[in-house]
């Protein structure tokens, strides 16, 4: 018999499966606020996997070359820069400018400050926060060094620039739509709560790729198949840690019971919090949102969309019943419709 939540709502994926005496559900809980970026994770997983490279490409998005989840990259590390905000320096418009590009030597007096801003032939209309950081002149935003930021120019020398860096994965719902939809069964749920796809099953529909929430899913352009994280279903049987937990030198990446995990992640925003990181928050851990938890979960310090995550995914499961019972209605409206127009031709 079904499970009264089997569409949508808190579940134990596993046993609602068909799995009897179940492990316990495993996953990841992703730490961002030690990611480093190293990017260690996506070698791990392409050299465990045999994942093939996905191109050298430059996209200009910080260091972040391979842009998203997709069939060759089953891990991304995003790299999101975040300048100093607009408003630290003295604006050099009241409001929008309405004229021409406006010169650098005006926009250096518009500011009270004489410094080159660099720019030829000037200033875009419509930016005065840009008019504002370019009249500036140049400034240092942070990059790489050997000491932390302001460790060897003291507080006073430290900028509003910071990185966030998030290693993203597939997120192995509660309730996977890739898996309710996948006509051949080459998605299956595994003893550990995680969703595989056989690629020796996948016919190359693509039905689950517009099914996922998250955008996470995607087809290999060479042969047409479905590829994604497995959360290392092989080293998972054999007591192995996933490659890519395996492989993270801060621990950003954690594998273990799911619930542990969850419970580990809720003392780290509390510690964050009592540190003064009041936008720690977690993302995908509610057994009570709209896929029913996710089997990989992260910390995020700013708001999902910063990361390139939706604020509140939806399995397309969930609005099913409502959708049966509208049918429902329309099909018992239409036939009590027939049955009156039948007997009013008898009468």
């Amino acid at each position: 018999m079904p499970h009264t939540n089997a569409l949508y709502g808190p579940l134990d994926p596993a046993p609602d499966a068909g799995y009897e005496n179940a492990p316990p559900r495993m996953g990841f809980f992703t730490d961002t606020s030690v990611c480093i970026g190293c990017k260690a994770c996506e070698v791990a997983c392409k050299e465990w996997n045999g994942v093939p490279e996905s191109g050298l490409d430059l996209l200009g998005m910080s260091y972040d070359n391979t842009g998203a989840l997709t069939a060759n990259s089953w891990r991304h590390v995003a790299f999101v820069e975040q300048p100093r905000r607009a408003g630290l320096a003295t604006p050099a418009f009241a409001g929008d400018p309405d004229g021409p590009p406006v010169s650098p030597v005006t926009a250096a007096v518009g500011a009270l400050t004489s410094a080159d801003t660099g720019t030829d032939p000037g200033l875009p209309t419509g930016s005065p926060e840009a008019a504002a950081r370019m009249s500036a002149g140049p400034e240092f935003l942070g990059m790489p060094g050997a000491q932390p930021p302001g460790r060897g120019t003291g507080v006073e020398g430290r900028t509003d620039f910071r990185w966030l860096m998030m290693s993203d994965v597939c997120k192995h719902c509660t309730h996977a739509a890739c898996l309710d939809v996948c006509p051949t069964g080459s998605l299956f749920r595994t003893e550990f709560g995680t969703v595989v796809v056989q690629e020796d099953i996948c016919n190359g529909c693509g039905y689950c790729i517009s099914a996922c929430p998250y955008g996470v899913i995607d087809q290999r352009k060479d042969d047409g198949r479905a590829w994604k994280c497995t959360l290392c279903y092989d080293r998972l049987g054999a007591g192995m840690t996933p490659a890519c937990a395996q492989a993270c030198p801060t621990e950003s990446i954690q594998y273990g019971p799911l619930d542990e995990l969850r419970e580990r992640a809720a003392t780290r925003v509390a510690t964050l919090r009592g540190r003064g990181v009041s936008e720690a928050r977690l993302y995908g851990e509610d057994p009570n949102d709209g896929v029913g938890g996710d089997g990989a979960f992260f910390l995020l310090l700013d708001e999902p969309e910063v990361y390139g995550l939706p604020p509140d995914p939806v399995v397309t499961t969930r609005d099913l019943p409502a959708m049966w019972k509208r049918a429902g209605l329309a099909a018992m409206t239409m036939a009590a419709a027939t049955v009156v127009a039948f007997l009013g031709r008898q009468s």
